[in-house]
């Protein structure tokens, strides 16, 4: 069952058993016998086959609703089993996305690992999606235990805490064929005229800071204020739109299409490992190995 859901899914939003069938590295037509086999057990059908690809029932648009749900919750139960069976091992569930790669945690982690065996590290992935961000912030300790990802709101202060890793700085991004595009530094000066995108999903003291600070010093410089999350519409649409995007120097390769420009701009946002404001002691146990890494290093 948890094959058939997982495929349902992937032909619900595919739209086609074939480029369902390429997501899941399988033929369509194992797709196909996977989806008859599913609406048999369930008893009606989920799926309208056309020429053109694959619609939902009425029955199989209410299915789809549940179906990521019902995944979910059935990985957890055999996580929870394994977890019950291996007994002294604790799998470690990281969260990640394209704004929020876990790739810094990893290889902190693989400096380490041999001396922890009992510890396994389980990928988790999210999309990056303004609207259903906040209640993916909100499940952490429930859907993974970790996030790795820059601190971009006092919102989070109620749900989560920060084992802070790093900073990073602030950058303007501009389109590839924006004016700007070909410096290799800018100055705040050089956005006179421009308009910038300033994304401030919640409380942000630093990023409120960075926008007074150029409301009162820079007024040639229209601020575009974005009241969400930093997401890929938002990279997508100041790249269309031609506006420059205040960023982070650790998102310069998300859009291909734009220019992330370092400025002199003197403002860093921490970043580190996002974790549930009651951990479990497994979870308690793991960051205590990376604070005893991060003082020795320190250390060092």
């Amino acid at each position: 069952m948890n094959e058939q859901l997982n495929t349902f899914i992937q032909v619900a939003e595919s739209g086609s058993f074939s480029k369902a069938a390429e997501k899941l590295f399988v033929s369509p037509t194992a797709v196909m016998k996977q989806m008859n086999l599913l609406e048999k057990h369930i008893g009606v059908p989920l799926l309208i086959r056309t020429n053109h690809g694959v619609e939902l029932t009425e029955a199989g648009k209410s299915f789809n609703k549940d179906a990521s749900l019902f995944l979910q919750h059935f990985q957890e139960a055999v996580l929870r089993i394994r977890q019950g069976a291996l007994g002294s091992q604790h799998v470690i569930r990281v969260g990640t996305s394209i704004l929020n790669p876990c790739k810094v945690l990893l290889d902190l982690w693989n400096e380490i690992s041999d001396q922890y065996p009992e510890f396994k590290i389980k990928i988790v992935h999210f999309e990056d999606d303004a609207y259903t961000l906040p209640a993916t912030y909100r499940t952490i300790g429930k859907h993974f235990d970790f996030i790795v990802g820059p601190y971009l709101t006092e919102d989070w202060e109620d749900n989560l805490r920060l084992l802070q890793l790093g900073s990073y700085r602030f950058c303007f991004a501009v389109s590839r064929n924006h004016r700007l595009a070909s410096n290799k530094t800018l100055s705040v000066k050089d956005l006179y005229g421009e308009k910038l995108a300033v994304v401030n999903g919640g409380k942000s003291a630093v990023i409120e800071g960075i926008r007074n600070f150029l409301t009162r010093n820079h007024p040639n410089i229209r601020i575009k204020d974005v009241p969400r999350l930093y997401d890929l519409d938002v990279f997508n649409r100041c790249e269309e739109s031609g506006v420059v995007l205040l960023t982070l120097d650790a998102w310069a390769d998300i859009h291909p299409s734009l220019v992330t420009i370092p400025c002199d701009l003197d403002f860093t946002i921490p970043y580190g490992l996002l974790y549930p404001l009651h951990p479990s002691e497994d979870v308690n146990q793991f960051l205590e190995i990376i604070k005893e890494m991060q003082s020795k290093a320190q250390s060092t």
